[in-house]
């Protein structure tokens, strides 16, 4: 009698798994060898844990990556569709960015003073994404932990609202779950000695109501929120909500620090401009320096005053805020490169084509199997959900969410020379993206469908 799950013949997927871990241990000696010399002074192995969480027995190791493309220890070529989790989102590798980074090479990397390359990508940032003051960051979590303290600066308030399920780095004030509708801190945070909750507020997005029921007591300093969460699955927004849902902040005195770290796949000034959200406080990281480590964040006029103002009458002293890495001569060079001659509308235009092709021809495979699919998008960033109705919040995106089946998928693309995001189904293109490998992919999703059809 088959078993099925999520519209796929299980007992299939499961034997497919074990061929193609074989295949794949097969067919790298030498990643399996680093692997296990890795082992003996590496905690888990690897350099960052994060990176076991992948679908592999053992690690893959790289030894080059280019604009789309990598290539492994032991020679194999693969299309990257994960592209770093966004952090190399304009492909690997940039010529303007590597050629900026070899001339500052020459010119020093950090001195703890401002350079040219600072001002020009001040000004910039403020074309681009409409907030007219600037600062900078190591990465996206510096960058959130360090408006969410200004934002508490200036509000004397001490709560953060934040979504059911959401991802913003490695911020504390985050990782608060609704567990049978109640915050609870995360149960798989390490480390963890105070209580989160009695300081971060966790309700529904897409649910005005208990947002309002959040904020009316006035003691919230900041809504933190992805405009679409896109790290529990996705979960767009319903129409009309941000309009609302900015009203309601502004009503109730709370400032909106919009992360668009992820769903900067939605154009060259995010899906702030794109969709017209006005936040007081906006954060970008990964992909804004070209893959380089560097995060920025912005300020309205009316919150930057009020920023400087809760600065000049703070006793003297280490705010909080800052490294001293922070805004260093080789980050500044990066991102002015980056946002100059990569980043462009032209590069966006061709990678919205390239995402509305990947999602219709998923979609097109989802029907022809008739899988209870359904793909989502987000600009150059797209997704499919084992639902045949995309999730309306973060409680109904968890529920979905498969990790034994995604990495089945994974593995199976993988031998297949196509890599996407071990974290659910995330898939990116890039400029350097081609249409011919869209369409391999597509290919090779319809013949996963084929290996563990029911029929």
């Amino acid at each position: 009698m088959t078993t099925a799950r999520h519209g796929i013949d299980w007992d299939k997927a499961q034997a497919l798994m074990a061929a193609e871990r074989d295949t794949f241990i097969s067919r790298m000696p030498r990643s399996r060898a680093l692997s296990a010399d890795a082992a003996n002074h590496l905690l888990f192995g690897v350099p960052l844990h994060w990176m076991n969480d992948w679908s592999t027995p053992f690690s893959l190791y790289v030894d080059q990556a280019r604009g789309a493309r990598f290539r492994d220890v032991d020679g194999h070529e693969y299309v990257d569709f994960c592209l770093g989790d966004t952090g190399a989102m304009f492909g690997h590798s940039p010529q303007p960015v590597a050629d900026a980074i070899a001339r500052q090479a020459q010119r020093g990397y950090t001195t703890m003073l401002p350079s040219a390359d600072g001002v020009w990508v001040a000004q910039e940032l403020a074309r681009r994404f409409g907030m007219p003051y600037w600062q900078f960051a190591l990465s996206a979590s510096d960058a959130n932990r360090f408006a969410i303290r200004w934002a508490r600066a200036i509000t004397g308030r001490s709560q953060v609202l934040i979504f059911n399920g959401c991802y913003h780095g490695t911020v504390d004030d985050v990782f608060v779950d609704l567990v049978d509708g109640q915050p609870q801190t995360r149960d798989s945070l390490l480390g963890q000695v105070y209580d989160i909750t009695r300081h971060t507020r966790s309700i529904e997005f897409n649910d005005l109501a208990a947002l309002e029921a959040a904020l009316q007591d006035g003691q919230v300093a900041c809504l933190l929120a992805e405009p679409a969460m896109t790290n529990i699955g996705m979960v767009l927004p319903e129409p009309g909500f941000w309009q609302q849902a900015q009203a309601l902040c502004r009503q109730y005195g709370t400032l909106l620090l919009i992360d668009e770290t992820h769903t900067i796949s939605s154009g060259p000034g995010g899906y702030t401009v794109a969709h017209g959200l006005q936040p007081d406080l906006f954060v970008v990281g990964k992909p804004v320096a070209g893959g380089v480590p560097c995060a920025v964040y912005g300020f309205s006029e009316d919150v930057a005053r009020r920023a400087e103002a809760a600065k000049r009458h703070a006793p003297p002293g280490h705010s909080g805020i800052g490294t001293t890495l922070t805004a260093n001569l080789l980050a500044m060079a990066a991102m002015r490169a980056n946002l100059a001659e990569v980043m462009t509308d032209a590069a966006y235009q061709h990678m919205f084509g390239l995402a509305e092709r990947l999602a219709a021809g998923l979609r097109e495979v989802i029907a022809r199997h008739r899988l209870p699919w359904c793909v989502t998008q987000v600009g150059a960033r797209t997704e499919f959900q084992f639902t045949p109705v995309p999730p309306r919040n973060g409680s109904e995106a968890d529920r979905i969410l498969d990790g034994e089946l995604e990495h089945i998928v994974h593995l199976f693309l993988l031998n297949r020379g196509l890599l996407i995001t071990p974290f659910h189904n995330m898939i990116l293109v890039c400029p350097d993206t081609r249409v011919t490998d869209v369409d391999r992919l597509v290919q090779a999703v319809g013949e996963f469908a084929v290996a563990v059809s029911i029929r």
